[in-house]
C-alpha cells in the first residue's frame, strides 16, 4: 500500500539532477507525494511531480534538454562593452524567457497551465521580492501582496521566478500593491531549503520529506574568502543558509536526505551526460540508505 508523504526540495541549480534518483527510489519502495514545494531548481523538479510526471519522465525530459540552449543574451550582448552596460541597467547576463517556456512547454503535456489546474496546496514555490525585502509562497502570498487572483497566475511564471539566480537571470518584475514593481529573485536568497513550509498540524499525520543537495547541517563547507568576489559569494550563500539552519532542529534532521554533491557549480550548463549520469546515481544511493532507517 503507498505511502503518503509531502516532499521539499532545496535549490541547486543543475546539482538537482541527483532529484532524478533520488525520486525514482521514492517510487520504487512506493511513497507518493500528495504535496510538494521548492526554492530555485528544487522548485523546477518540484513542479514537475505536482503536474503527474514520474522519475522515468523527468529522466527523460532532462536528457532530450540541451541546457545552454535556456539561455537567451539580450540582443547587443555578444559585444563586451554592451554586455556590462546590459547587465548594469538589466540585472542580468540572460533574459530566462527560454526557461520559462521550457518549463511552460514541459507543464502543458499534462495539461498544467495555472494554479487552478493543480489541487489545494498541491504545489508551494518560494520567491524572494528584493524589492520589499520579502520571502514569498505562491501562489499563498499573491492576493495578499500583490492583489493576484492564485487560480490564475501561471504556474511556469512562479518558477521561472524561483530559479532566477541572482545576476544570472534577469529579475521578473510584477506590481505590488502599492503599484510599485516588485523585482522577483531567487527563492535560495531567503529560504533554500523551506522544510518550515508544510508545517504540521494535530490532524495531519502525514510525514513530511525533505531532500538537500548538500552535507549535513552541522557539518557544512567554510568558505574561503580570497578577494570581494569571494565574499560576494559567501555572503550569498550565508542567506541561503540562515534562514533554513535556525528552522531545521536535530529532530527534523532525521526527515531529511542529504545528498552531498560536491565541485559541480550550480550554473555549469555544460555539465556532461557522465556527470549527469554520477549525480542520478548519487541520489539513489544516498536515498537507499535513508529509507532504510525512515519513516
Amino acid at each position: 500500500m503507498p505511502m503518503n508523504i509531502d516532499c521539499v526540495f532545496s535549490g541547486g541549480g543543475v546539482k538537482a539532477y541527483a532529484f532524478i534518483g533520488a525520486y525514482d527510489i521514492l517510487e520504487k519502495q512506493g511513497y507518493k507525494v500528495n504535496r510538494v514545494a521548492g526554492s530555485s531548481a528544487g522548485a523546477i523538479f518540484a513542479s514537475l511531480i505536482a503536474a503527474g510526471y514520474s522519475s522515468q519522465e523527468i529522466h527523460e525530459l532532462m536528457q532530450d534538454l540541451h541546457m545552454k540552449k535556456l539561455l537567451d543574451p539580450p540582443g547587443f550582448s555578444r559585444l563586451p562593452l554592451f554586455k556590462w552596460i546590459l547587465f548594469y541597467f538589466q540585472k542580468g547576463l540572460y533574459k530566462g524567457n527560454r526557461l520559462e517556456k521550457w518549463i511552460q512547454e514541459a507543464l502543458a503535456k499534462k495539461n498544467i497551465y495555472t494554479f487552478k489546474d493543480l489541487n489545494p496546496d498541491q504545489l508551494k514555490v518560494v520567491v524572494s521580492d528584493i524589492s520589499l525585502g520579502k520571502l514569498v509562497v505562491i501562489p499563498d502570498d499573491l492576493k495578499r501582496i500583490y492583489n493576484i487572483e492564485p487560480h490564475q497566475f501561471s504556474v511556469a511564471t512562479a518558477i521561472r521566478m524561483s530559479a532566477g539566480y541572482p545576476f544570472f537571470f534577469m529579475p521578473k518584475q510584477i506590481k505590488n500593491n502599492d503599484k510599485h514593481p516588485s523585482y522577483m529573485n531567487d527563492g535560495g536568497l531567503l529560504s533554500n531549503f523551506p522544510l518550515w513550509i508544510f508545517r504540521k498540524s494535530n490532524n495531519d499525520l502525514q510525514p513530511v520529506l525533505g531532500v538537500s543537495l548538500s552535507e549535513d547541517l552541522e557539518h557544512a563547507d567554510a568558505f574561503p574568502i580570497k578577494n570581494a568576489l569571494d565574499m560576494l559569494h559567501a555572503l550569498f550563500m550565508t542567506m541561503q543558509r540562515a534562514h533554513d539552519t535556525r528552522y531545521i532542529s536535530k529532530s527534523k534532521e532525521k526527515n531529511i536526505i542529504f545528498i552531498p554533491v560536491k565541485k559541480i557549480g550550480a550554473t555549469d550548463l555544460t555539465i556532461s551526460k557522465e556527470k549527469q549520469a554520477s549525480l542520478i546515481d548519487l541520489g539513489v544511493e544516498h536515498t537507499k540508505a535513508f529509507l532504510k532507517n525512515w519513516p
